[in-house]
């Protein structure tokens, strides 16, 4: 994990999360899955005046009653207080009771209308024979309110079939207007902005909105018995407003590094004018060659502070600007400048950066391999050797002290990409440095014959391990932002990279099989149908790749 000293913002202790639950009340209507909602009233403290699903706190007097419940197997006693809690505030909220009768049937309107929501729940319910259904209520996701509010919530979103006969009516305290939509029609109409939502309601409406019926939502839910997403946002800046991102979202790794404790500060807008601070001892600049093939552009990382100098991690395209740019954000103290690879968007400015500088730090780096494109020539001034250690220390300082103060790279040899790819670790902030090896937002192409799609697999299980042995928690790609997480996002990451290559290499395979006689271009076609046809020239390249790796294994 990167230093405390090395933060950008002082550690702060989110507030604690208090316990609530929410239950989305779902029925089938006639163009499709629909689902309860209801207006926040406008002086609420939390979300006023949003349309939400009816919910709120969990008290304890809803772990006192589970006598009063039923439980389906496999329903812990944590979830059936949690379903408890939804259905007494379902009825508090909207008059909706999820409870039964001894012999089985469902309670309705007329039961409704006796109950008085401003006295005990739990005494009218017992009072009258009935049973709450919590065996009908499953858990579907759960929130956790962003980390930079000064009021949070611990929230699972419930899901549960509408009883027929009962007829929605809010409180008019708390909530007013009960509405049934479908998911995608709330979600017109809050982007219209007539239908004021928060995060979690809308990216939950945008995964229910993938379901058919209500069968089909409660029978994923059914399965696992665990929610089907876990999520607590991050919150950044871009075009000088806040945005959230859940766990799965580009932007989460970066606001998780930059912002571990929640402070919504961090600039998410793509520039090439200015380096962004990342951590005290990293800073980011991003060349002005954006496109296709380079995303928002190619990502110049410098390591460093004032008291060590700096080392330049892929200075990028020989552009003037930016080359100057990256020098004086080092303030001209640059001792090394690393080159991932040699292809044009990587190592062109090298040469030019080392020439403003005096004195003159060494081109670090792979010398191309013979199989490198005439664009992708490089030989650098030393070449590194694998597990090789960069480090810039401050002076004066015993070899220990000097350590912990400073910054060492280790690095990675890891060909697959280009044959002389290699990746670097900040041994001391467990920071993982991966060129084109790993990318936000895409997936590596990998270009024979300087590419090799055995390799680039044999790598990714190396820089699997080694961010298990060295401590790694986040990943630095040169496009796009930063991946990871305080757990283990990162291994995830590459996990799932993994997994992509080889899906798509059984795609290729079941392509082959298809179309014995086929070309590569007919089974490129197949194999690549989920990726737009502009990008098939590209995408060509990694199928030469996967048809050099299968024809190599099938020997």
């Amino acid at each position: 994990m990167p230093r405390p000293s090395q933060q950008l913002h002082p550690h702060r202790e989110p507030a604690p999360a208090r316990l609530a639950a929410t239950v989305l009340l779902l029925r089938d209507g006639t163009d499709g899955l629909e689902v309860l909602m209801t207006r926040r009233s406008d002086t609420a403290r939390f979300a006023p005046g949003a349309y939400v699903f009816p919910g709120g706190g969990v008290d304890a007097a809803d772990a006192l009653h589970h006598h009063l419940a039923t439980r389906r197997p496999g329903q812990h006693d944590e979830p059936l207080t949690e379903a408890i809690a939804a259905i007494r505030e379902s009825l508090e909220e909207l008059g909706v009771l999820l409870a039964r009768h001894p012999d089985g049937r469902w309670a309705n309107q007329q039961d409704i209308d006796t109950l008085d929501r401003q006295r005990d729940f739990f005494a009218q319910v017992e009072a009258r024979g009935l049973t709450l259904a919590a065996d009908q209520v499953f858990v579907l996701a759960r929130w956790t309110t962003d980390r930079q509010l000064p009021q949070r919530y611990e929230v699972p979103f419930l899901v549960s079939r509408m009883p027929d006969g009962q007829v929605p009516v809010a409180d008019e305290a708390e909530q007013f207007e009960p509405v049934w939509l479908r998911p995608a029609d709330a979600l017109a109409r809050h982007a219209a902005g007539n239908f004021f939502m928060i995060f979690p309601t809308i990216r939950t409406l945008e995964r229910l909105r993938n379901f058919p019926d209500v069968a089909a939502v409660l029978l994923a839910c059914a399965e696992t018995e665990a929610p089907l997403w876990i999520s607590c946002p991050r919150t950044g800046q871009m075009g000088g407003r806040e945005v959230r991102y859940m766990e799965f979202e580009s932007a989460f790794g970066e606001l998780a590094l930059v912002c571990p404790d929640g402070q919504a500060q961090h600039p998410l807008d793509w520039q090439s004018e200015r380096v962004v601070p990342l951590l005290k001892n990293v800073q980011r600049l991003t060349a002005p060659n954006p496109g296709a093939m380079t995303g928002p552009g190619t990502n110049s990382y410098l390591v460093g502070d004032p008291n060590t100098g700096y080392i330049v991690i892929d200075p990028g395209p020989a552009d003037p600007q930016h080359l100057e740019q990256l020098w004086r954000a080092a303030g001209g103290d640059i001792r090394g400048i690393v080159c991932t690879h040699s292809h044009p968007d990587h190592a062109p400015g090298a040469r030019p950066l080392q020439a403003l500088c005096q004195p003159k730090p060494p081109v670090l780096g792979l010398p191309s391999a013979p199989t490198a494109r005439a664009a992708s020539q490089f030989s650098p001034d030393r070449t590194l050797q694998h597990h090789e250690l960069l480090a810039l220390h401050p002076k004066g300082l015993e070899s220990d002290l000097a350590y912990n103060a400073g910054h060492t790279l280790q690095v990675i040899h890891t060909p697959g990409h280009a044959a002389n790819h290699l990746c670097l670790v900040l041994l001391q902030d467990g920071l993982l440095f991966s060129g084109d090896h790993i990318l936000n937002g895409s997936t590596t192409v990998v270009d024979p014959p300087d590419g090799d799609m055995d390799d680039y697999m044999a790598s990714l299980d190396l820089l699997s391990h080694t961010c298990t042995e060295l401590g790694v928690h986040y990943i630095l790609p040169a496009h796009g932002y930063v991946i990871g997480g305080p757990e283990d996002e990162a291994q995830t990451a590459i996990a799932r990279l993994k997994a992509h290559r080889q899906q798509r290499e059984a795609k290729v395979l079941a392509a082959m099989q298809s179309m014995p006689d086929g070309s590569p271009d007919d089974w490129l076609a197949l194999a690549y149908a989920d990726v737009p046809e502009r990008m098939w020239p590209v995408a060509k390249r990694s199928l030469m790749a996967h048809l050099a790796r299968i024809t190599a294994h099938v020997r």
